[in-house]
This record gives C-alpha cells, sequence and structure tokens, in this order.
C-alpha cells in the first residue's frame, strides 16, 4: 500500500491525549522481551488457554531480520548490485540504543542472513568494541569479531556499498562524531531501520 509507518505515527502523535508512541525497529532484543513473556503462554498452555497476542508479536519480530535483508538486497538491486560479494556497514549492534549489551540483539540475526547471502559485513558500534556476548551456536562466528575503529571509519565507509542504520546510538550525532561526515558523503544506499537518518543529509535513503 506504499504507506510510509512513520508518517502514519506522526500524524497519530498530534492527538493531544490518549496517545502513547511505539516506534518499530529491525527486530527485538535483550534478556527480557523476547523470552520472558514466553514463560506466560507455556504456562497459559498448561490451563488450556492461548495468549495469541504474545504469540504473534514473537512471530512479528522473530521475522524482521528477515524483512531487513530484503531491503537491503532490494536498495542494492535500485544501484545495480547484487547482494554476493556486497560490503555491508551496520550502524550500531546493541540491541537497543545508548547501551553496550548486545544480548538477542536483532543485529546479529542480520548479520547472520547477510553472510548466507555471500555478502561481507562489518560493523560500526563505540558501545559495543567487541563481540564477546554469549552466543547460540548459530551464531558463534560472530565471536571475538572487532567493531571498526572510528579513525578507521572513513577508509571503511569508502569501501562499502550499503549501510544499514540498525542502532543508532545518540552519540552518532554527538559534536565531533567520526560518522555523520563520512556518512553524509556516502553515495551508495542506507538502509534505516530506525528513521534516524534526516532527509536533508540528501542520502540514497531506503526505510525499512
Amino acid at each position: 500500500m506504499d504507506i510510509d509507518i512513520w508518517e502514519v505515527l506522526d500524524a497519530a502523535e498530534t492527538k493531544p491525549f490518549g496517545f502513547q508512541r511505539f516506534n518499530p525497529g529491525p527486530g527485538w532484543g535483550g534478556h527480557c522481551i523476547p523470552v520472558d513473556p514466553f514463560y506466560l503462554t507455556w504456562k497459559a498452555k498448561s490451563v488450556g488457554q492461548h495468549s495469541h497476542f504474545i504469540e504473534r508479536a514473537g512471530e512479528i519480530n522473530r521475522q524482521m531480520p528477515s524483512y531487513v535483508v530484503g531491503h537491503i538486497q532490494a536498495a542494492l538491486n535500485d544501484h545495480r548490485l547484487p547482494l554476493n560479494g556486497s560490503k555491508v556497514l551496520l550502524l550500531g549492534v546493541a540491541y537497543k540504543p545508548n547501551i553496550g549489551d548486545a544480548r538477542e540483539t536483532p543485529a546479529f540475526v542480520i548479520w547472520k542472513l547477510l553472510e548466507q547471502s555471500k555478502a561481507e559485513v562489518s560493523y560500526y558500534d563505540p558501545l559495543v568494541p567487541k563481540i564477546d556476548e554469549r552466543l547460540p551456536s548459530e551464531l558463534m562466528f560472530l565471536s571475538g569479531r572487532e567493531g571498526v575503529a572510528d579513525n578507521n571509519l572513513k577508509d571503511q565507509l569508502a569501501n562499502t556499498h550499503a549501510v544499514v542504520v540498525v542502532t543508532p546510538h545518540a552519540l552518532f550525532k554527538d559534536e565531533g562524531s567520526a560518522l555523520i561526515e563520512p556518512l553524509k558523503a556516502f553515495k551508495g544506499p542506507v538502509i534505516d531501520t530506525r528513521n534516524w537518518v534526516p532527509r536533508e543529509w540528501g542520502l540514497n535513503l531506503y526505510k525499512a
């Protein structure tokens, strides 16, 4: 239907009462939301009840990394590039902004799906300089990977085909940030899962 969910949220937010904004993203993460509600669904089933809303929310969140990767592939196609062999830079891998916690982060699932399609993936996240979380077996290939350092970021972006905004920390836009100026000069597609990139930067922006 080509409806911009961010415009819908902005419009809904003009209501002067009775509205609480919840922004979509690339999937759930952390030690709580992907885990704890399903103790309740298990208990409900044990007494013959079904918590359909919780189960459906889980299904949608588990599908989001695949949805994002589909948008990355479509954006690269627009630039006549295949996903296979493309270099993709993830901005932020923590499970939510402004923390260094990467437990159950959707960024790692997006990474796995990209590598399965033979993309070359790197990441920039000063709050998660090295991946040392306890990882499930299917993500163990990420253990010990290190993020791009500030002094290498400009060169990394110059050799990147697509940028994906996964977890935009506030420090990304801090004065003196190593990210902003080289990102503004980036000519490839920028896939924004958080509505973080201002339109006035003039980037090849794709919302996912």
